[in-house]
């Protein structure tokens, strides 16, 4: 006798929370150029936020950003850079060295061996010179496609959209994307914004998403945005 199978019930559904839930995607370019150019007024300097002088001192910076904020890489960098001012320094550096200096920012051992790596590869392959091409950059150690377009963008003036935390939570709030892969957000920004707009445009939303669309408790009632009615969260 054969035991029919029944079916597992469907689980009850979850009502979305009256504000910050996903809107319907009715963005345009015109509606996302209209939010870059409200964020131009309220965020004139908005720029990287990560202290350099050139490419390298960039994308070692960034590097050390992984699972960090800039402010605390702002703490360590001085030192560092003091220290090992090129990439050929940082590739022959004594790796418990570079622990020492990167201690702060925790995983000590795995930043530093990454930037000793950097140092050695950017030095062997490149003649200490970082390169401006995607590929290149991301063919080095620890770099993957959002540190090289912090590179890109802000060391070489290609543009290039960078997909962090804010930028991903504020384009879904807006009603730009669905998606939480870097990639695919990316994706649909480059499909909203002309390329002039990419990368200074990364640093308004980060700006906005630090200061007024925060994560837990985004202030909403200060907003310019829901204001000027560029939200879709004014109708939620």
């Amino acid at each position: 006798m054969v035991t029919p199978v029944v079916p597992a019930p469907a689980p009850a559904s979850t009502p979305a929370p009256a504000r910050c839930s996903l809107p319907a995607l009715r963005a345009t370019p015109e509606t996302a150029a209209a939010v870059d150019e409200a964020l131009m007024v309220l965020y004139p300097d908005a720029t990287c936020s990560l202290v350099h002088r050139d490419a390298y001192e960039l994308l070692v910076a960034t590097v050390l950003s992984a699972q960090t904020t800039d402010a605390r890489v702002n703490t360590v960098t001085p030192a560092l850079f003091a220290s090992w001012p090129d990439a050929a320094a940082l590739g022959s550096a004594r790796v418990e060295d570079v622990e020492d200096v990167v201690r702060p920012l925790g995983m000590q051992r795995t930043r530093a061996r990454r930037l000793v790596a950097l140092g050695t590869e950017l030095t062997g392959r490149f003649d200490g010179v970082v390169p401006a091409t995607r590929a290149e950059l991301t063919s080095l150690p620890g770099v993957g496609r959002k540190t090289a377009n912090v590179v890109l963008g802000n060391a070489f003036g290609i543009p290039a959209l960078t997909v962090d935390t804010h930028v991903g939570r504020l384009s879904r709030r807006l009603g730009w994307t669905r998606h939480t892969d870097p990639l695919r957000v990316e994706c649909d920004i480059a499909d909203l914004w002309e390329p002039w707009r990419w990368t200074d445009g990364c640093h308004r939303l980060i700006a906005h998403g630090r200061r007024v669309c925060r994560s837990r408790r985004p202030d909403c009632a200060s907003c310019a945005l829901l204001d000027q009615g560029l939200c879709p969260q004014a109708g939620l």
